[in-house]
């Protein structure tokens, strides 16, 4: 986040307490403050000295684990969080009412923690490329990531002007790079790679010029180029890759065949536009992300209603993961929320995870032990590792 960003975030702050006390009158929970003693605060940062990571002792010590002082702060945590939930605005492409996405969702007990907080290091900076402040010129060497994918030993990142870079993490220098577009809106949205049912290594990149391409990974060739009625923000690859499930700026979702590009299946129920998608791992099981707050669940033998509605707090669903042993269902809102639920209990139950700051990413461990999760914020922003638990390690409960 750059300054102008934290200005604009500070500015947003201001905005939602103000409009929180006009609207509460005598009655709100800052009691009587100006302006100038919130931005006083609010920017009440130590811009000398880099933040300290907060190890678990930390947090058992009673530190915030992102190091927020609140002791110092004009207003408690809790304060805080009520101002951001009433004054956060989420963006609809479409015309609905929120209440009418949240009608449907499944009542969810949250009984975590599932993943207990480990350490949230700074070195590791997660940043996010906004779309609306994202045009101007562009440097010849650098390049706006938008996105990333890794697989064993080869790393590929997705850039904002249609840049596609791919590096082998055992050699020096880059293996292949180009821009996979000339389009103006050519936006690098979604990659993976993945193992078509030959078992050659296979790279799926969706863009925002309504293109889905699919390369070989030995010599980087464009081996498919698959055009859909609106841009792609999401693809993503069934676990034996005989499916594609295509997202983008349409309330509707798509189940493709990746051998034609064509599709075999539609999912009906999001009301705005989709960001994010995931399998589970038994390859039955699609969940999709939309802008309407929700996450669905799917059953791709029976596309015709979603299995479960599972509801945000604040935001789109702008990503989802399940680990590798279809125990979890991870979603990150924009800001502020991530959720893990249990694939086992029906998805009836969920571990909240509640800080503050732009989500950059999430993803669990291969061998589902740990989870990451990537906070975008100039000054408390980080990479958090939360350690899973397990019914026969006696740990103390963080969150």
């Amino acid at each position: 986040m750059d300054e102008f960003e934290l200005e604009d975030n500070l500015e947003f702050i201001l905005q939602s307490i103000q409009e929180l006390i006009e609207d509460q009158g005598d009655n709100n929970p800052f009691g009587e403050v100006n302006q100038n003693e919130l931005l006083a605060n609010l920017v009440n940062y130590d811009q000398d000295n880099l933040m300290p990571d907060v190890s678990v002792e930390d947090v058992v010590n009673g530190k915030d684990v992102q190091g927020i002082p609140w002791e110092k702060m004009l207003f408690p945590r809790d304060q805080y969080r009520e101002m951001k939930m009433k004054g956060y605005k989420n963006y609809q492409n479409l015309s609905y009412a929120r209440e009418d996405a949240l009608q449907d969702c499944k009542q969810v007990e949250r009984d975590g923690p599932y993943y207990d907080f480990q350490y949230n290091t700074r070195r590791a900076r997660p940043s996010i490329v906004h779309f609306q402040r994202g045009h101007g010129s562009q440097s010849v060497s650098m390049v706006q990531f938008t996105t990333m994918a890794v697989d064993n030993d080869l790393l590929v990142v997705g850039g904002f002007h249609g840049e596609l870079i791919c590096k082998r993490l055992e050699d020096d220098g880059i293996v292949f790079s180009t821009r996979v577009t000339d389009d103006e809106n050519a936006i690098t949205n979604s990659l993976e790679i993945y193992q078509d049912p030959n078992g050659s290594r296979r790279l799926v990149v969706a863009n925002n010029d309504c293109s889905v391409r699919i390369f070989d990974t030995k010599y980087f060739d464009l081996l498919n180029h698959y055009v859909f009625p609106w841009s792609v923000n999401s693809v993503s690859v069934n676990p034996d890759a005989t499916l594609f499930a295509v997202l983008g700026d349409h309330e509707d979702g798509l189940v493709v065949d990746p051998k034609c590009g064509k599709p075999i299946g539609k999912v009906r129920g999001h009301l705005d536009y989709s960001f994010s998608s995931a399998w589970h791992p038994d390859g039955n099981i699609l969940a999709t992300g939309s802008q309407d707050t929700t996450c669905r669940l799917w059953d791709i033998r029976n596309l015709s209603q979603s299995l479960a509605v599972l509801g945000g707090r604040l935001g789109s669903i702008r990503c989802i993961k399940f680990s590798s042993d279809g125990r979890f269902l991870a979603t990150a809102e924009p800001i502020d929320f991530v959720h893990i639920y249990d694939c086992f209990a029906d998805y009836g139950k969920s571990h909240e995870i509640d800080f503050f700051g732009e989500i950059a990413g999430l993803s669990f461990s291969p061998d589902t032990e740990a989870f990451y999760i990537g906070v975008a914020d100039q000054t408390y922003g980080g990479l958090m590792e939360f350690k899973r638990r397990h019914q026969h390690h006696y740990l103390n409960c963080l969150w």
